[in-house]
């Protein structure tokens, strides 16, 4: 046996314990990319702070895949993803939208300042217990789906409503009332059980339709025309999807069984999937 590996777990895979230098560096950038988003807010440079933040998104995505496409994965790597995405997606989000208005709430009383610095530690500690929950429950957690919003998009959601509000000119105290039940809300999601659709279906192998191949080149069009604007619609209809597909779910159980046949849409999806993802 390689003595830089570990003796077979039960599901058959061989953890590597050596550190390798190609994903580590794309799970560094991302942490560095976090880092700058936190700089650059106490700076006063929403915009750039918000950017940063998706492009510790697109790092974070590269690095498992260049893992899994080199087979240089290692629990080193899982490990320090994990912190990683702790920094880019728990940390600076929060200290971000919190430096962006979240502080300004003050001006209205010292109850709101509270509930304002508690709205950003809320949002941090959920996403700590989001993270913590998916290393637990990654080997074998569902296919399809999500439990609870992921760090990344929560992160997008609170990122973009900042660039949009930057980009806008939004100061005023409803601005920042919204700011604080964007955050909140987003925390709270991200401890939830909602399922969130997790699109692993959707691999860079076989054949998909045409429609696929059109709509992702319209997307990016569409992100260049008003980054901010676009950035928001995205990650709030994503958001938002987790409670859709609850309450949909709750209003076809409430529908009678056709053809004596069962609801095929309870629990559906959850088939066990012991390739972990991003969270």
């Amino acid at each position: 046996m390689d003595p830089q590996e570990e003796p077979p777990k039960p599901d058959g895979k061989v953890r590597r314990k050596g550190i390798y230098l190609l994903p580590n560096l794309m799970t560094t950038a991302a942490m560095f990319a976090g880092f700058y988003a936190i700089i650059a807010s106490i700076d006063g440079n929403f915009e750039k702070a918000a950017a940063a933040i998706f492009i510790a998104q697109i790092l974070d995505g590269l690095d498992g895949r260049l893992a899994r496409l080199t087979q240089t994965e290692s629990d080193f790597g899982k490990e320090f993803d994990s912190l990683s995405d702790m920094i880019a997606f728990g940390v600076a989000p929060a200290i971000v939208v919190y430096q962006w208005g979240i502080a300004r709430l003050v001006e209205y009383g010292s109850v709101w300042g509270k509930l304002g610095w508690l709205a950003a530690f809320t949002y941090c500690v959920s996403a700590a217990l989001r993270l913590a929950r998916f290393n637990v429950i990654s080997e074998t957690g569902s296919q399809r789906f999500f439990k609870g919003l992921p760090s990344p998009p929560a992160a997008s959601l609170v990122a973009s409503f900042v660039w949009l509000g930057t980009d806008l000119g939004w100061s005023g105290g409803v601005s920042l009332v919204a700011a604080f039940v964007v955050t909140a809300a987003a925390g709270g999601l991200m401890v939830s059980n909602l399922d969130y659709y997790s699109f692993k279906e959707f691999r860079g192998r076989g054949q998909v339709s045409f429609t696929y191949i059109f709509v992702v080149p319209m997307t990016f069009v569409l992100i260049a025309l008003n980054p901010p604007l676009v950035l928001f619609i995205l990650a709030g209809t994503f958001t938002v999807s987790g409670p859709a597909l609850f309450v949909w779910r709750l209003l076809r159980k409430g529908k009678p069984e056709v053809s004596g046949e069962p609801n095929s849409d309870d629990d559906s999806g959850h088939a066990a999937d012991k390739s972990p993802d991003k969270s």
